[in-house]
């Protein structure tokens, strides 16, 4: 992997480590805050610390809903092999299409405001994106992420699978695509983009997980790419099973590119949390944006 700049932190790292075990089942709500507390005791107050490490999606607004360049609207489509029907926010350029499609995968709690706006972000730029919502057929996002976690560790995971799996379908196959079909994912969602990347291997066009994991072992040796690969150097769990995943790509020849951002945390593209890093984002989210100009604009 290629290596970027170190970041930072104020909080103890441990900290950073304890809300990764919280947010993945690791660990529950509970533990999460007796262990917060400890840190309490030596200098860190209980409101400096769960402000800062639960997410402020004030924070993460970098596109508003009402750009005049951008229209969005939530569109639903068949999902015959996963729930039935799936639900997802579709935003586009106000400029005439046909526009490359971009697939934006929300992490294991939902579609919340952050991967709203990371689909707003690409509109902005020329594509049309849709971020599905893995919780339709619960009734939705629910407007907090405990209770977003907690609804879709009870879905149904191949469903959700193939939920996804049609939204790729659904929009490359879009009457305003231009033919040429990427995704980007963060966390579960990065684990979804390794996924279709071995079950549409015909199908994606270039592919972007942020610290997801493989696909399944039986899948894996079916993704050719072109895929871009951002991983933080403190992500321990998702980084320890890179290794492996990267020989199996290197055995099918396929295309990829990986980084991995020194210093910084699982989860350092969300600017809703103290987990963000700035400078990595923004470096990641530039060349994703490059690497889909490559594969979807001058392909």
């Amino acid at each position: 992997m290629m290596e970027c700049s170190k970041k930072d932190n104020a909080i103890p790292q441990e900290a950073f480590d304890w809300y990764d075990e919280y947010a993945h089942g690791v660990i529950d709500r509970r533990e999460f805050m007796r262990r917060l507390s400890a840190l309490a005791v030596v200098g860190f107050s209980m409101a400096t610390l769960t402000s800062a490490l639960l997410p402020n999606y004030a924070l993460a607004e970098q596109v508003s809903f009402n750009d005049p360049d951008i229209t969005a609207s939530y569109v639903t489509y068949s999902s015959p092999k996963g729930y039935g029907e799936a639900r997802g926010y579709l935003v586009r350029p106000t400029s005439a299409g046909p526009y490359p499609v971009v697939l934006v995968v929300h992490e294991n709690r939902g579609l919340n405001p952050y991967i709203e706006d990371v689909a707003r972000r690409l509109a902005k730029v020329g594509y049309m994106a849709l971020a599905p919502d893995a919780l339709f057929p619960v009734g939705g996002y629910p407007g907090n992420d405990d209770e977003g976690r907690a609804m879709q560790s009870k879905l149904d995971r191949t469903k959700i699978e193939h939920d996804f799996i049609a939204s790729a379908l659904y929009l490359k196959k879009h009457e305003q695509s231009n033919g040429k079909l990427g995704a980007v994912g963060f966390c579960f969602g990065g684990y979804i983009v390794n996924m279709l990347a071995a079950s549409l291997p015909q199908t994606l066009d270039a592919g972007v997980p942020f610290y997801g994991t493989p696909a399944a072992e039986s899948l894996v040796p079916k993704v050719k790419g072109p895929l871009m690969l951002h991983f933080a150097s403190l992500d321990d769990r998702v980084n320890k099973t890179w290794p492996g995943y990267e020989r199996v790509l290197k055995e099918n020849h396929a295309q990829y590119q990986a980084f991995v951002y020194e210093g910084v945390n699982h989860g350092f593209h969300n600017d809703s949390t103290a987990r963000y890093a700035d400078k990595e984002a923004e470096l990641a989210w530039q060349r994703t944006l490059d690497f889909f100009k490559k594969h979807l604009r001058d392909a």
